[in-house]
This record gives C-alpha cells, structure tokens and sequence, in this order.
C-alpha cells in the first residue's frame, strides 16, 4: 500500500442512505460508497484490525502488512443499521467513539450546520454490539472544543466519559477521541491521568513508529470520497502537514 511502515486509521461519522449534499458534508458517507469502499479494502488484501491490535503489532515490529483501522466517531444509531452489517459480511471489527453524557439521544450539534440531528446509540444497542465484536472508546463526556476549556474542565471532561462507559460495557476503557479533533498539551495530560492508552485526532497521516500515542492521525472519509478517493488517502497521504507534529503530540487548533 505505501513504502511507509506503520498503518493507517479511516475515520468515518455517520453512515446511510443520505440525500446529495453540497455542504458540511464532512460526517456522511453513503452506504453503497460505503459498501465499495469495504469491498475494495478486501481486494486489497488489507488487514482489518482494532487499533490495540495495530498499536501493539507496530511497536513489537510484527505489524502485518497492509493493516487498516476503522474508526467512527459519536456513536450514531445508523451506525448499527448500515455499516456494521457490511463489516460482519467480511469478520472485520471496529472502534466507535461514544459520547458518554449524550447515550441514547441525538447530535444535537449538527443542528448548527442545519443537518437533522440524528439519534446515537443506546445502552441496549451499544452491548449487543459489544459483544458481536465492535470496541468502544470515549468521544468525552459532551461534544466539545476540548483546547478551549481550562485544565480542571478538561480533566472532567474525560475522566467521568471513562467511568461513565466503564460502568455500561462493564469493562476498562482505553482508547480516547477528541471531538472536532480539538486537543492541546493539557488535552493529552488530561487523557493520561485518565487512565487513556491510546488517542485519535483528526490530523491526517499514517501511523508509524514515533507518533505519541494518545495523539495518533486519522485519514477522513467524506461523502464525496470514492474508491478512488479513498485509495488516494490511503497510498499517498502518509506525511503530516507539519512534522514536528508527530514528534510534540499535538497541534492545539488541529481539524478544529
């Protein structure tokens, strides 16, 4: 797929049979772009894995090749209804990011850009789905600008979406994303104390050794994305923008 070692991490939102859109269109994706997006991953011969499972094989220098981490951001019912059955279809998995003070209610953000604020998961939905397989991490506690809070507001911010989505799966919580990707210093310091082991933002790279752990990129994908697209993300779009990103952790106005 690309000379770089590492792997990559797909971020997607929402997922359905959505309308044409010209504007904001940063959080769809249509599920039969969807559905050959997947397909052409499996032709590819790509190793579909959980992000621990990637981070792990990185550092201990057994990183199958051509390894590739879905994510999805907010926890959106659709979802369950239209991604996850094409996952099943190929025995892949992936990481959902739930935010933990809005489970079972709606994006109420996306009234802002004039969108439907569309329903997230529930409790019920999001343990069915645990145990077929998908993982679950923090999206925060609200769906906020993270970098723009003072430090004490931050902490809370992410301790309590911890022990709130421990409490439901029943199990540790270790994987934490940002929302808008907004994150500073005091962010990942807030992550680590914590109790977070791994972080995603919006930052577009490709994972390789060196990335700080709880500030690892992503690659987004839209509702214009194509296969073509996609690919395109995928082979070429393996440096940040600015280096010295990978090297501090963090850029405090990222994808804000």
């Amino acid at each position: 797929m690309a000379t770089v070692a590492g792997f990559d991490i797909l971020m997607y939102h929402q997922v359905g049979p959505f309308a044409p859109m010209r504007e904001h269109r940063a959080t769809y994706c249509h599920v039969d772009r969807f559905r050959a997006q997947m397909a052409w991953l499996k032709r590819l011969g790509c190793y579909v894995c959980s992000l621990q499972e990637a981070w792990r094989a990185l550092q201990a220098g057994c990183l199958p090749p051509r390894a590739v981490v879905l994510t999805f951001d907010d926890g959106y019912e659709n979802f369950r209804q239209y991604a996850w059955p094409v996952l099943q279809e190929y025995g892949w998995t992936a990481s959902v990011y739930l935010i933990a003070g809005a489970i079972g209610g709606r994006a109420e953000w996306l009234l802002q850009a004039g969108h439907e604020a569309a329903p997230l998961l529930d409790w019920p939905a999001i343990r069915a789905l645990r145990r077929e397989g998908v993982h679950f991490g923090s999206h925060a506690l609200h769906h906020i600008r993270l970098a723009a809070l003072p430090p004490l507001r931050q902490r809370r911010e992410l301790q309590v979406s911890r022990l709130r989505l421990e409490d439901g799966l029943g199990e540790a919580v270790t994987e934490i994303c940002y929302p808008y990707g907004n994150h500073d210093r005091v962010t990942l310091e807030a992550a680590a104390e914590a109790g977070y082991r791994l972080g995603v933002t919006c930052l577009r790279a490709r994972v390789r050794a060196g990335w700080d752990p709880l500030a690892l990129p992503r690659k987004a994908v839209s509702y214009g994305d194509s296969v073509l697209g996609v690919a395109w993300k995928l082979l070429c779009k393996n440096e940040p923008k600015h280096p010295a990103v990978m090297r501090a952790g963090f850029v405090a106005a990222a994808a804000a």
